[in-house]
């Protein structure tokens, strides 16, 4: 199965055009509620001229493979996944470099968390450009097997893929092999951290119903207690 990220990696020239940095000045989604917690929505907004763009460069984009999604790997997303324990590191100090074991605190971390690493860089160089698909920070093989190892559920990234170019479907697989869904592209993870090196959240994640699909995009929502 051929992913659409690495599709668009192929044609940097004609995704650049279509595409300009529609993140630079988006508006976190921030909403207090009267019980006491506040909900953080890190889902990126798609709009009409977005689609209109990913459908003159790709009809798979329309099926799963736009905004904040995870590739599906020939797996079912479990609905006890919906809601988990989670946490998001902030790695933004490490630009595009690799996002290795020692970056973050791994005490933090628990069996079926969703695990989430704050990098920055959709809101720096923006979703859907040649920049944004071929020179992202990825995380090491040693950070990816001790996260499955730990019995996660799901790892979060405001980035195109875990890994850059062919690794980028493999370790997918890898990780889906393995009951661990990967989430790309999400944002407002500076909101959700406020500062912090890290924080501990709640994460409310709902993909599509849909079937047949080699990507599905879901709403992802933080809730902070």
């Amino acid at each position: 199965m051929k992913s659409i990220w690495l599709h668009r990696a192929e044609n940097p020239e004609k995704i650049d055009r279509a595409f300009p940095k529609v993140i630079g000045k988006m508006m976190p989604s921030l909403t207090p509620n009267k019980r006491g917690y506040m909900l953080i929505d890190i889902t990126l907004k798609i709009t009409p001229a977005t689609m209109r763009a990913a459908q003159s460069l790709e009809q798979k984009a329309l099926a799963g493979h736009l905004g904040t999604h995870f590739d599906v790997m020939d797996k079912d997303f479990p609905l006890e996944f919906v809601e988990r324990r989670g946490v998001v590191f902030d790695v933004s100090a490490l630009g595009r470099g690799e996002i290795g074991l020692g970056n973050i605190d791994a005490r933090l971390i628990g069996r079926d968390y969703f695990v989430a690493f704050c990098s920055g860089f959709i809101e720096a160089v923006g979703y859907w450009n040649r920049e944004y698909f071929s020179d992202h920070p990825q995380l090491s093989n040693e950070l990816i097997d001790f996260l499955l190892e730990a019995g996660i559920s799901i790892i979060g990234v405001d980035f195109a893929g875990i890994r850059r170019g062919k690794e980028h479907t493999a370790k997918d697989q890898y990780c889906a092999d393995k009951g661990v869904f990967v989430v790309e592209n999400l944002c407002n993870l500076k909101t959700l951290l406020d500062g912090k090196p890290f924080r501990e959240f709640t994460a409310n994640t709902y993909p599509l119903n849909y079937a047949g699909m080699t990507g599905i995009p879901c709403r992802v929502v933080a809730r902070l207690d």
